[in-house]
């Protein structure tokens, strides 16, 4: 009942006037048969009584309840689409509200809330529409029933409790099976997830050439196939089971019209009744159960939705911590952003990934953090951003612990490029505004940003400039000029262009900003990034090491816990694994003679 309040109350918000249109239209559908029926017993009495103008009169009235019935379908159309409209654009948008509040990704991590995630789209999208189905018809079947039920009670007292008697048993199995169906869908939400998994990634063009190239089509269709063949068994063990009930429910109300059908007639052979009246019971009477039969099926199918509905109510409360009194501007970095003892780990069954990280990032200082892969580098720089809370220690902003200010404020403050940066299939000036929306319509600024990192020659190069539509698989703009699709050192210098076009950071975080470029093109955005960091703090993650050697301190993170710290200079003289990596890299750039005596 309360998650039916609450959709009641979303239907009302979304789509009122419809729904009240609807609900005229509904009663109105309800009662027609039911005059219908009535009017038909007066005509065939007028006719067999040679009354000519009253038969005359209930033909008309009969052809104009027809054509009210007619009417009222379109009417009921139209008001079901336009609730749906209304309330799928409602829903979608509670549901991504709710989602973009999500502060961090440990959420988006969950397998159980990615199963609750996906059964709240599908109700978010065709769920409003089976419920409008289900709650009309509902309504409508009660007025047909209540209508005809009177006309069944009056010609048989016996016949008409025995008729709704034969209804509980079916509402009893149909809730069940609504149950049944419910915990089912939650069972195979992971195979669905899955099966949309292969399927899109056989769709998606970046994975295109190494399915090609390594001819895993046939592999991926087949895990496709599997996941998607193991979904529909499940809902065939449903269906199979619904089938023998539903089976068995009919043949019982068979049972019952049968007995109704004898009694009546063996009554109006004995002179209790006129014909007229045998063709009113043989309306009502499958009418009754027919409405009864849909009552019942409409209960199961709300009583479905709505236990469906429990899972988008929880993913659209999911509680988000903003500190209260928090949500006003974070003060400009002015002392340092501070770990005191951080631990961490993805989940209490996994390792450690970060061990009682102790860590100073001094305004306006360079720092630089090295490590082999795993080390934790990234997760430290999830950590500083909020998507991660730490499981242990605290992280403050000039004194203050980072969970008590307001999250959006914060990354208001810090400049990212992530190592596994987005290319996002919108055009150029887009892809760099996404870093401060404010500059969508500043060229200036996003050519400045683009200058920042030595590409704004090439974007104004492009078909369009900064307007040119960076992917091939959306039609560009209104004139058809193709789109461009960037290479991978390119992309990464967008994703610079992004982090750097935020003037508020106070921080910038560059996690491995050159992987993706050649030796020069390495050179110059490092100079690049030297001019930026000016002035500001900026924590740089690069595994090669001749990157981060001018950084004015260099901290080496090894097993989730600092080892080393200092200036390039005094890493190296101390000998340790800072100096031993260093030297292991600049050993393979070295000339050495070859077998014939020569510099190579």
């Amino acid at each position: 009942m309360r998650l039916l309040a609450r959709f009641l109350g979303l239907f009302a918000r979304a789509a009122g006037w419809a729904l009240g249109l609807r609900a005229v239209s509904t009663v109105l559908a309800g009662l027609a048969p039911v005059l219908s029926a009535w009017l038909a017993r007066e005509l065939i009495n007028h006719l067999i009584a040679h009354r000519g103008t009253a038969a005359w009169l209930s033909t008309a009235a009969l052809a104009a309840t027809a054509t009210l019935i007619a009417i009222l379908q379109h009417v009921n159309r139209y008001a079901d689409q336009e609730i749906t409209r209304r309330v799928a654009l409602r829903t979608q948008a509670e549901l991504f509200t709710a989602l973009t509040r999500l502060p961090g990704l440990a959420e988006l991590e969950n397998p159980q809330f990615q199963d609750r995630l996906r059964l709240a789209q599908q109700i978010g999208q065709g769920g409003p529409q089976q419920l409008i189905g289900a709650a009309f018809g509902l309504a409508q079947s009660a007025v047909l029933v209540g209508g005809f039920l009177v006309t069944l009670i009056v010609a048989s007292p016996v016949v008409a409790p025995l008729v709704l008697l034969s209804a509980l048993p079916m509402l009893w199995a149909q809730l069940k099976l609504s149950r049944q169906s419910v915990d089912m869908s939650l069972r195979i939400t992971p195979n669905i997830r899955r099966q949309m998994f292969y399927s899109m990634l056989l769709l998606d063009t970046r994975a295109a050439k190494e399915i090609r190239l390594f001819g895993l089509g046939d592999f991926l269709r087949g895990r496709m196939l599997t996941e998607l063949t193991q979904a529909q068994a499940g809902e065939r063990r449903i269906d199979r089971t619904a089938l023998r009930v539903n089976g068995l429910l009919s043949l019982l109300t068979g049972v019952v019209s049968t007995i109704a059908l004898i009694v009546h007639v063996n009554q109006i052979a004995a002179g209790r009744g006129s014909v007229g009246d045998i063709a009113v019971l043989i309306a009502a009477l499958a009418s009754v159960q027919s409405g009864l039969a849909g009552i019942v099926t409409e209960i199961a199918t709300a009583n479905e939705f709505l236990l469906l509905f429990g899972h988008y109510v929880h993913v659209t409360t999911v509680p988000v911590d903003t500190p209260a009194g928090q949500t006003e501007e974070l003060p400009t970095l002015r002392g340092a952003i501070e770990l005191r003892d951080v631990w961490f780990r993805y989940h209490p069954d996994h390792d450690w990934v970060l061990r009682g990280v102790n860590l100073t990032i001094p305004a306006g200082e360079s720092l630089a953090l090295v490590g082999l892969n795993g080390a934790g580098k990234s997760t430290l720089v999830k950590l500083i951003c909020r998507l991660y809370e730490p499981t242990r220690g605290t992280i403050t902003w000039d004194g203050t612990d980072i969970s008590e200010v307001d999250v959006a404020q914060l990354r208001k403050r810090i400049g990212v490029v992530f190592q596994d940066y987005m290319s996002y299939e919108l055009s150029a000036a887009e892809n760099i505004a996404l870093g401060d929306l404010d500059a969508l319509t500043d060229e200036p600024r996003l050519r400045a940003a683009a200058a920042e990192v030595d590409l704004d020659d090439t974007i104004t190069a492009l078909p369009r400039g900064y307007q040119t539509m960076l992917s091939r698989v959306f039609e560009p703009s209104d004139d058809h000029v193709a789109g461009v699709v960037l290479s991978g050192g390119q992309w990464q210098r967008v994703a610079i262009a992004r982090a750097v076009i935020r003037s508020s950071a106070d921080l910038l975080i560059l996690d491995e900003p050159s992987a993706g470029l050649d030796a020069a093109a390495e050179h110059s955005i490092h100079e690049s990034l030297r001019r930026l960091r000016q002035g500001r703090s900026s924590l740089l993650i690069s595994h090669r090491l001749n990157a981060v050697r001018q950084a004015d301190r260099i901290v080496v993170l090894d097993g989730g816990v600092v080892t080393e710290q200092g200036t390039h200079d005094i890493l190296m003289a101390v000998g340790g694994a800072y100096a031993a990596l260093f030297r292991t890299q600049a050993g393979g750039y070295q000339l050495v003679p070859d077998t014939a005596g020569a510099k190579t």
